[in-house]
């Protein structure tokens, strides 16, 4: 189920209803949403991408069928499909270019293929566009004019929304923000694109985890190298980072204030290109956000490496904070892209 959003029932509604798909490499969750951003129903499948994308393109017409059942609709009840996505994509042509995390996806007409199997019109972006809009449109950034999300997780994914404009580019590329370079020198950090000193190479989950492995082989005394040498190698994550942390490991801060820094390095570049209202901070990677000691010094470590290097009237006036959706973002904000689309075609 949604962890931060609540159903509201059909009585409470307000129509028009829009059906909103977040792919994933694991799972793909489906969601039915009100014109206000607000689920009435959900559910989840596993993408099983083995199976190829055809294949995924019937179960995900078909889950779109069944959410909207689940929500006491009827099909001509739907205006219009979202569908969130990642990987390389043609956006105006509905295509998956080169999906890193669906092998075989290469050069597949997604958003024509879901649309066949549930019969409706389908809208297609970014999975990371997706999640920004849903912030925009019904989380912590619907009080604001423009904003940027960073996604942070394995990598570093990103959406820019200004008023109703999403920042697509000219190649689809637009908003990849995990790979501005924040650190020219030839020996900077390889990132996971296979180029040197991109953001997403000092401050996402991977980039956090290499670094702890580091500093434990050169001896730093720290309560995770008992945690690492227990854990299973799948199980060794920035959980146990963000753990140790709350109880006070002075290396396991350490890192979190340095992803800290390089972030709030990479969001003054965005501050100075852009101007948002608003920057949030969202994915697996919060360090439980605002309800945990670690989450707050994390913020707040953000904000301050901002307020000292961004122009004062950008610095003053720009809202940092955590982004309110959590995993909900992605269905609802694709959604929220199947309204701006009908909308413009009204």
């Amino acid at each position: 189920m949604p962890a931060k959003s609540q159903f509201i029932s059909l009585r409470e509604a307000q129509s028009p209803f829009f059906v909103g798909i977040d792919l994933g490499g694991t799972n793909i969750k489906v969601g039915v949403v009100d014109d206000w951003g607000r689920p009435l129903s959900w559910l989840s499948l596993p993408t099983e991408a083995e199976k190829g994308p055809e294949d995924a393109a019937r179960r995900m017409g078909e889950a779109v069928l069944k959410a909207i059942k689940k929500a006491k609709l009827q099909k001509h009840d739907i205006s219009r499909v979202g569908l969130g996505s990642p990987g390389t994509m043609d956006i105006p042509a509905g295509m998956l270019v080169n999906p890193v995390n669906l092998k075989g996806w290469d050069n597949f007409p997604i958003r024509d293929r879901v649309s066949f199997h549930c019969g409706l019109p389908v809208a297609f972006q970014n999975d990371a566009n997706a999640a920004a809009y849903g912030e925009f449109w019904a989380g912590a950034g619907k009080e604001y004019h423009s904003l940027v999300l960073f996604t942070l997780g394995t990598g570093i994914g990103c959406g820019i929304i200004i008023g109703d404009l999403i920042v697509d580019g000219e190649n689809s590329h637009g908003a990849e923000c995990g790979h501005i370079i924040i650190d020219s020198s030839d020996d900077a950090r390889l990132c996971g694109c296979g180029q040197r000193g991109h953001l997403e190479a000092y401050a996402s989950a991977t980039a956090l985890m290499k670094r702890a492995e580091e500093l434990l082989a050169e001896g730093h005394p720290s309560s995770l190298a008992r945690r690492f040498a227990r854990a299973k190698p799948q199980n060794r994550n920035t959980k146990l980072i963000f753990e140790e942390a709350e109880k006070g490991d002075k290396l396991a801060n350490q890192l979190v204030m340095e992803a800290a820094r390089w972030l709030g390095i990479g969001t003054v570049n965005l501050l100075h290109t852009i101007d948002p209202s608003i920057v949030l901070l969202g994915g697996a990677m919060t360090f439980g956000g605002k309800a945990t000691k670690t989450g707050k010094r994390f913020l707040d470590a953000v904000t301050r490496e901002v307020k000292q290097r961004a122009f004062p009237t950008i610095a003053q006036r720009v809202k940092i904070d955590f982004a309110s959706l959590g995993g909900d973002a992605g269905f609802i904000g694709a959604a929220g892209i199947a309204r701006l689309e009908h909308r413009q075609e009204a």
